[in-house]
């Protein structure tokens, strides 16, 4: 009974946040809190569902990211840089409240602000990467580098943890590096797995058991030892599929993550109201990402997407606030106090990001421009050259239709993703293939002062990135044929409704395709021979 009241009010705020054009997670949140004040007891089995929810998102992050990238400069420096601005803006903002008066905040000591400000340094890895995954932007530039910082801050926040907590790791922690040889034979197995459940089964299996299990049984934070085994297995290359295989299995106990964080506690008015005033410090965090990444010569652009999407507090920072409290260097109220703070800065975060693209556009002009010789190599603006037709997104569509634009109608043909591991596989295949976001304002001005694209084809795998791209090149000016794909007939509509000039529904095309070849084999049927039955079209077999 009560899991049933849990899942309906997951529902009803997921409605109601739709509704309100919101990310479903904030209606989830919602609802926690609303059950947490109504004093409904929590089922037993939410907080592990919520525990997996969160391993499953660590390890899917692990399998798309390259651990080389934390040890650019970018990532670790402007992370370490990061955590002492961010906790001294906060330890200040908590002095002017202590100052002012206000009574959780005037008896606390300096130690205690250092604290909170240090808790609320840290984004939220959960958050960001839906964030990133709704915009299909987690190999993107920007989105791989808000993934490093991530990663780099929640090990920040589980050695805090570790030292706070007063339990020093075991002795067998140190024979976690044996999982680094232990890849191998990981990649063997996983190479004789093939595809399907069983896939997927493996994967849980290696995140929950080997991951989150010895690193828990030596003392270290199994979300971590999750992270570290999706690192590991990163260069399968089955890792996409089995990432997109956890996605729904990881999102449906997510859910039961979001519900949780409303049950910390009732708060009265005075904790809501600190809450909503610890928000004051977000823009100032985006500010230091911004400022500290244009520093490490990325473009203005990439610097503030990074900002804006890491402009939330993380549910470390109540992990961390409890640590605290259970040490005696917090009161249990700022327990209540961080939770509702983080919860309301994921609904603030949602409403910022819905139109992140447009806001980091506009803020370009707060920086000073850099040169293209001074940019960094991966964040540098290209160029489309001569190109006939664009093709946004080269999966297995994109791919096959590069192929078809070029092969059977002679045009001169540009692919162009922002996955750089997708990008040199497909120059070895002999693609012309561009990494770059599509996304881009800048991009397309380019596009329309080349002047000789005809076509542009949208195959990314997300609507919503399909959507914002044809946003972007209408805003440009560009005056040539957009042709996009679609899962659903609502997104098919959609896409037309917003100019593209034709729209193809994936799985009806594909009906329809299965139907020409079907015919075509059935004229052209070979007579019977000795390896196949009367009746039977070995060609379709192909299609």
């Amino acid at each position: 009974m009560v899991l049933g009241l849990y899942l309906a009010a997951a529902v009803v705020g997921g409605l109601l946040a739709v509704s309100v054009r919101l990310p479903p997670l904030v209606g989830y949140l919602a609802a926690g809190f609303a059950l947490g004040a109504l004093g409904a007891p929590e089922p037993e089995g939410l907080a592990p569902v919520a525990e997996l929810g969160v391993v499953l998102l660590l390890f899917a992050i692990g399998l798309k990211f390259d651990v080389r990238t934390l040890l650019r400069r970018e990532i670790w420096l402007t992370t370490s840089v990061h955590l002492v601005l961010s906790t001294a803006v906060g330890m200040g903002f908590l002095g002017l409240l202590a100052v002012a008066g206000v009574a959780l905040v005037a008896d606390e000591p300096a130690g205690a602000l250092a604290l909170v400000g240090f808790a609320l340094t840290f984004s939220s890895t959960v958050f960001v990467v839906k964030v990133l995954e709704d915009r299909s932007d987690t190999t993107s530039l920007y989105g791989r580098i808000a993934v490093g910082l991530l990663v780099l801050q929640d090990v920040a926040a589980v050695a805090f943890m570790a030292l706070a907590g007063g339990e020093a790791p075991s002795p067998w922690a140190f024979a976690l590096v044996l999982l680094v040889p232990a890849a191998w034979p990981l990649h063997r197995i996983w190479d004789r797995i093939g595809h399907g459940e069983l896939q997927a089964l493996f994967g849980v299996t290696v995140a929950v058991a080997l991951g989150w299990g010895l690193f828990q049984a030596v003392g270290v934070d199994g979300e971590l030892g999750a992270l570290v085994m999706g690192l590991l297995l990163a260069k399968h290359p089955s890792a996409p599929e089995l990432s997109r295989s956890l996605m729904t299995f990881k999102d449906l106990m997510l859910v039961a993550f979001f519900l949780q964080i409303g049950l910390h506690g009732r708060p009265g008015l005075e904790d809501l109201l600190l809450a909503v005033a610890l928000l004051a410090v977000l823009p100032f965090q985006v500010a230091f990402y911004a400022v500290l990444l244009w520093a490490m010569r990325l473009r203005r652009r990439t610097a503030f997407l990074a900002g804006l999407v890491l402009a939330n507090f993380s549910e470390f920072g109540i992990i961390v606030a409890s640590v605290g409290a259970s040490a005696g260097l917090l009161g249990d109220r700022w327990v209540v106090v961080i939770s509702l703070a983080v919860a309301i800065s994921f609904a603030v975060s949602a409403l910022v990001n819905r139109r992140g693209v447009e806001l980091a556009t506009r803020m370009v002009r707060l920086l000073p421009h850099h040169s293209t010789y001074q940019l960094h190599p991966d964040d540098r603006l290209v160029d489309v050259g001569q190109a006939d037709a664009l093709v946004l997104g080269l999966g297995r569509i994109g791919s096959a239709t590069y192929a078809r634009l070029r092969d059977e109608y002679g045009l001169s043909v540009v692919g162009v993703e922002h996955d750089q591991t997708r990008v040199t596989e497909l120059e070895v295949q002999g693609f012309d293939v561009l990494r770059a976001d599509a996304t881009d304002v800048e991009f397309w001005a380019r596009v329309k002062r080349a002047g000789r694209v005809q076509v542009v084809v949208l195959a990314m795998p997300f609507h919503k990135a399909n959507l914002i791209a044809l946003a972007r090149l209408q805003a440009a000016g560009f005056t040539g044929k957009v042709a996009a794909v679609a899962r659903y007939d609502d997104d098919v509509a959609e896409l037309a409704r917003h100019g593209a000039h034709a729209v193809f529904h994936l799985y009806g095309s594909a009906g329809a395709a299965l139907a020409d070849h079907a015919a075509e084999v059935l004229m052209h049927r070979a007579p019977p021979g000795p390896d196949h039955e009367p009746g039977t079209a070995p060609g379709l077999v192909s299609g």
